[in-house]
């Protein structure tokens, strides 16, 4: 195969199309050639058997999407802003067993989706693969409605990261400033600056993210030494590790002790969430087929380990954890910030250690609203959303899906008005993060399962001399085959399943409202918001993925 090659377009009946035959839908017979880079070949071929052309342009290298996926999870660094959680439900010793459990279900669960990147690496991610997974008389109906799970979830990703961000500076100042005491507006209008930053970086700067990237990725490793070297060397006192491993705590009264440990595992549900955001930047992937699966393992793993370094640090540090509750950085949510505060005895330190968790969360904004972006085009591309045509346009200098990015910072920064007047309000919006995307998660991987035991994917090798039909269910390069595979796919259902049945608890067993899980409510409006509008319009438009290019003849 030369410097070039020809793609021999086929649609469903054999007949060759054209690369402008394709309007929503409908075929022409007539015959083309693409020229297309050798380098570029696997991944348009693989696109192709999708149904999709190229419109994106490849700027990302495995360590360039390690970088990036590392950004999105944050998980050593998020542990110290939740690790009180997991002490009030669990105690340490409970958080330590629940952690391990998340880890191994994340890493089972994030496994088992680069399987499913391998075989359709498409930005539309979990839609794209119910579409394809799902009974051929329910598909598109199913799709439809994950499209804006995901796509809500993700939303809801991206204004937590700035809110989260815009909280944590502000209690940073009051750390400092004993006489500072912050106020929603001011956070409101941080959160709205941290918003622009993101979209400028993801507009104007789209060319030298895959180089920051790596930046960001050195940052995150060398980081996590210069967060936990000082805390745990500098502390004047640590706890026993009889404490730490074996005492338990059931703070929101539930009736077992188990169940509470249950309740606390979603904090690091929370910490090791995101990986998938390497399937939704796929069609920006050099080799993406390969480099998915590898990194999203990887991320997962390393942030895993990185993470309970950090929760073995900071419960070996925290003596006296109503005192911590109790400072000022305490009161305002963030009490980890006392605990550095008391490990390193300087105010300086503590606050050179805890910017680098803020300039970690700040970078985290920028890539949540980069993947959440590519949802929203891939999906307004397959005319799933209203306007669809302007979600799906890209601008042609920069082959970057600006409109989504405007619209998706644009509701972060019209939901933040709430925040105002409740942040209450505004905390139940945000509750959905974990719970819609863990639906996505599980529901397509249980659909994988399915397949999987009834032996509807077929290998590669199977499809020498056959005429590839879009959206073809054949395994990729990475699979995990025979029995190793449907049992660790299981467990990674099971796992979800478990998530999603906790997320939607609250932290005590008689909650006010402003401490209730709205999470349940949120996803079921969701739900309802969507199955009434695909009703009423989008089932006269959305008919699945979009096959803009019928896959090629393999021989």
């Amino acid at each position: 195969m030369g410097a070039s090659m020809e793609l021999r377009a086929v649609n469903e009946h054999g007949g060759a199309i054209s690369k402008g035959s394709i309007n929503g839908g409908e075929k022409t017979p007539q015959t083309t050639e693409y020229e297309i880079p050798s380098a570029d070949q696997r991944d348009a071929q693989a696109l192709a058997r999708l149904g999709k052309k190229p419109v994106l342009k490849r700027r990302f290298s495995f360590m360039a999407m390690l970088g990036f996926t590392c950004t999105v999870l944050v998980t050593w660094e998020v542990i110290p802003l939740i690790y009180t959680t997991g002490l009030t439900n669990g105690g340490s010793a409970g958080f330590i067993y629940s952690y391990i459990f998340s880890f191994a279900g994340s890493l089972s669960l994030f496994t088992v989706m680069g399987e499913m990147a391998s075989l359709a690496p498409t930005s539309g991610g979990q839609y794209h693969w119910t579409f394809m997974l799902s009974p051929a008389s329910c598909r598109k109906f199913f799709s439809y409605i994950m499209g804006w799970l995901v796509i809500c979830g993700w939303q809801a990703l991206v204004a937590s990261s700035a809110y989260l961000s815009a909280n944590t500076i502000l209690t940073l100042v009051t750390m400092n400033n004993p006489g500072y005491s912050p106020t929603q507006w001011q956070g409101t209008l941080l959160y709205w600056v941290l918003m622009g930053l993101a979209i400028l970086a993801n507009v104007f700067s789209s060319t030298i993210l895959p180089k920051l990237e790596f930046f960001i990725l050195v940052l995150h490793i060398l980081g996590f030494f210069a967060f936990l070297i000082p805390l745990v060397y500098l502390s004047p006192e640590k706890a026993t590790s009889a404490k730490v491993w074996t005492e338990f705590n059931n703070g929101g009264n539930w009736p077992t002790q188990a169940l509470s440990v249950f309740i606390g595992l979603i904090g690091s549900v929370f910490a090791n969430n995101g990986t998938d955001c390497a399937v939704h930047m796929a069609e920006e992937i050099i080799g993406a087929d390969v480099v998915i699966p590898w990194c999203v393992f990887t991320t997962s793993a390393l942030n895993g380990i990185l993470g309970f370094g950090t929760l073995l640090a900071m419960l070996y540090v925290t003596i006296d954890i109503d005192a911590v509750l109790d400072s000022p950085t305490g009161k305002l949510g963030f009490p980890f910030m006392q605990v550095v505060l008391d490990s390193v005895g300087s105010y300086a330190g503590a606050s050179v250690i805890i910017s680098i968790v803020i300039a970690m969360f700040i970078f985290a904004i920028i890539a949540f609203l980069a993947t959440a972006s590519r949802i929203v085009f891939a999906f307004g591309r397959d005319k799933g959303l209203p306007f669809w045509q302007t979600m799906a346009k890209v601008n042609p200098k920069t082959a970057i899906p600006n409109y989504a990015i405007y619209v998706l910072a644009g509701v972060a920064c019209f939901v933040g008005i709430i925040n105002l007047g409740s942040a209450t309000a505004f905390n139940i919006i945000l509750s959905i993060g974990i719970s819609s995307l863990y639906c996505s998660y599980t529901i397509t991987e249980a659909l994988l399962l399915w397949r999987r035991i009834r032996g509807d994917i077929r290998k590669p090798s199977e499809m020498g001399g056959h005429t590839w039909h879009a959206n073809e269910l054949v395994w990729g390069p990475f699979h995990i085959p025979g029995l190793w595979g449907i049992a660790l796919n299981a467990f990674a259902v099971c796992y979800g399943t478990v998530v999603i049945i906790f997320c939607f608890f609250p932290s005590t067993v008689d909650p006010d409202p402003a401490h209730m899980n709205w999470a349940c409510l949120i996803t079921a409006v969701i739900v309802f918001v969507a199955v009434g509008y695909y009703l009423i319009y989008a089932k006269k438009v959305y008919k699945g993925p979009v096959v803009e290019i019928a896959p090629y003849q393999i021989s």
